[in-house]
C-alpha cells in the first residue's frame, strides 16, 4: 500500500536567516519537530536553525519519513519521495545561497545522507546520529567518490534499533564516498549523549571554518 504523505511542515524555527549556512534537524521514526531542537542549546553552534517534522503521520503526535517494512532495508521510492519534500521546503524556504548543515538522528539519519546524496552543493558537514544509508544508486553517488565531503556518522554499540544489514552497508559505503569521521560511544544504545555532541559541534564548526 502506498504511504499517504503530507508536505514537509517545519514547526520550529531559531530565525529565518539570510546568509551563511542552517542547521537541518531530521527526527526518527515515530518522533516530530520538537524532539531534536532540543540540541540546538547544548550544541551551541550559534547558528539559525529549523526542525522539520517528517510528511507522514503515525498518529499520537508522531511521525515519519518513511514505512519501516523490512528494518534497515528501506523501499528507495519512498525515501526518495521524502527527499524531494525536503529539498521542496528547503526551495520554499531558504535562499538559494544558503547552506543547509542536516543533522539528522536514526530514520532522520538517513535523510541526512540523502541530502547529501542528491544536491551536494547545498549541503555542508552532514551528521548521521543513529542512522545509516540507502542501498539503492543516488544522483550525486558519482560526484561524492570524487570530492569525498566531510560526514559525521556517529552510533552507540549497544544499539539494537538499526539492523546489522544497515550498518555493515553504511560501514561500506560511508568511506568510499566522504572523509569520514566515525565514532562509536561504548555505552550508548539507540540514543545521543553529550560526548557524541561534542563530536558533533566539533565537525559542523570545522567545516564551517574550511567553507569561509
Amino acid at each position: 500500500m502506498a504511504q499517504q504523505l503530507d508536505d514537509v511542515r517545519s514547526a520550529r524555527w531559531s530565525n529565518n536567516p539570510e546568509s551563511g549556512a542552517v542547521v537541518l534537524f531530521l527526527h526518527g521514526f515515530g518522533s516530530n519537530e520538537h524532539d531534536l531542537s532540543t540540541l540546538a542549546e547544548p550544541l551551541n553552534l550559534g547558528l539559525p536553525w529549523a526542525s522539520l517534522r517528517a510528511p507522514l503521520e503515525l498518529g499520537n503526535g508522531g511521525a515519519a519519513w518513511f514505512q519501516i517494512i523490512t528494518p534497515g532495508v528501506p523501499d528507495a521510492a519512498p525515501v526518495e519521495q521524502a527527499t524531494e519534500m525536503i529539498w521542496a521546503w528547503v526551495n520554499e524556504n531558504l535562499d538559494p545561497g544558503i547552506k543547509i548543515i542536516p543533522i539528522g538522528f536514526s530514520q532522520g539519519g538517513l535523510m541526512a545522507s540523502q541530502l547529501l546524496r542528491t544536491r551536494r552543493e547545498r549541503v555542508v558537514a552532514t551528521t548521521i546520529l543513529g542512522g545509516f544509508v540507502l542501498g539503492a544508486a543516488q544522483p550525486g553517488d558519482a560526484y561524492l567518490v570524487e570530492r569525498r565531503p566531510a560526514v559525521f556518522w556517529g552510533r552507540g554499540q549497544q544499539d539494537q534499533v538499526i539492523a546489522p544489514v544497515a550498518i555493515e552497508r553504511t560501514s561500506e559505503f560511508l568511506p568510499q564516498h566522504s572523509t569520514l569521521t566515525e565514532r562509536i560511544y561504548p555505552d550508548l544504545a539507540h540514543g545521543i549523549n553529550a560526548d557524541e555532541l561534542l563530536d558533533v559541534r566539533s565537525h559542523v564548526e570545522s567545516q564551517l571554518t574550511l567553507a569561509e
